[in-house]
């Protein structure tokens, strides 16, 4: 039953790919990034204010990087998925996204003094061939000429910025717990994303905009994570990280039926070769730290 809850955050996080596309068209991005974290944090508030209020001595030092991790995957990535919506497909959200547990192996290498296997350097570049397959729609005199779409483009810098996040998340411990850590968070990223929602033209919660908000807000900024972090506990992080790869799965299933999205050969090669590359990666890391945690 434990591996349920990985399975349903990775079907969350597939979810949340088909609110992007569908929110564009009834809510400014700006608005539904602010409202997704101050419902989130509406509803800790009144199990997490006094433990935050109790620490705030501990927490205070640490504001800085709070801060800077709270833009990177709060602000940023999520505003990022939400103005990409415009101009590419749920499919290729989950895919893009895929990369990044590749990204953050390559960013572990300066920020957390880890090395890379060989495999890890072939995995990188299938992924990359599955990745420029993907974008060129299978044509890549294509892509030479016209370039990546817009929307493509800041989901690769959304899927950077996200692997920044989880490599300082590792990097800059602080004795926080996990839900204090989001908290603290969270209401940053509220105050960071005020001017955003102001500067926003449509920001009424319609009928038709409330249960996408509803969703990023409660599922995906707040039962995604805890059955994350509870999966992690009861099957462990290797584990559980596994079950990211079924992410594209999910979504271009769901695209397709929601959204009407038709998946073509290209997008059959080169999501295998995207999914094939990122697996392969975390294989030989995994198989690597076995090795020398027995030595």
């Amino acid at each position: 039953m434990f591996y349920l809850l990985p399975l349903l955050t990775v079907s969350i996080w597939a979810g949340n790919a088909i609110v992007n596309k569908l929110s564009f068209s009834v809510i400014d991005p700006g608005a539904i990034a602010f409202y997704r974290w101050f419902f989130a944090m509406l509803v800790l508030t009144p199990f997490l204010a006094k433990s935050i209020w109790q620490h705030r001595k501990t927490i205070k030092p640490y504001l800085p990087k709070l801060a800077f991790l709270s833009l990177l995957g709060m602000v940023l990535n999520q505003s990022l998925g939400y103005f990409a919506a415009a101009t590419t497909t749920a499919t290729n959200m989950a895919l893009i996204i895929s990369l990044v547990p590749l990204i953050s192996m390559f960013l572990s290498v300066p920020l957390l003094s880890q090395r890379l296997s060989p495999l890890a350097i072939v995995g990188a570049i299938l992924s990359l061939g599955g990745l420029v397959l993907m974008l060129s729609h299978g044509n890549l005199n294509q892509l030479a000429a016209q370039g990546i779409t817009q929307g493509d483009g800041l989901l690769l810098l959304a899927a950077f910025v996200y692997a920044l996040y989880c490599v300082l998340l590792k990097r800059w411990q602080m004795p926080l717990t996990n839900w204090q850590s989001v908290y603290v968070q969270g209401v940053l990223a509220v105050i960071m994303l005020f001017p955003m929602f102001l500067n926003s033209e449509r920001m009424a919660i319609t009928a038709e905009a409330f249960p996408l908000v509803m969703y990023a807000a409660m599922l995906g900024s707040l039962i995604a994570p805890w059955c994350w972090l509870l999966g992690i506990q009861r099957l462990g992080a290797d584990r559980t990280a596994m079950f990211m790869n079924l992410m594209p799965v999910i979504t271009a299933l769901i695209a397709s039926v929601v959204l009407n999205e038709q998946l073509e050969s290209y997008h059959y090669i080169g999501g295998v070769m995207v999914l094939s590359g990122v697996a392969l990666a975390q294989k030989k890391v995994k198989a690597r730290q076995q090795k020398m945690a027995t030595a």
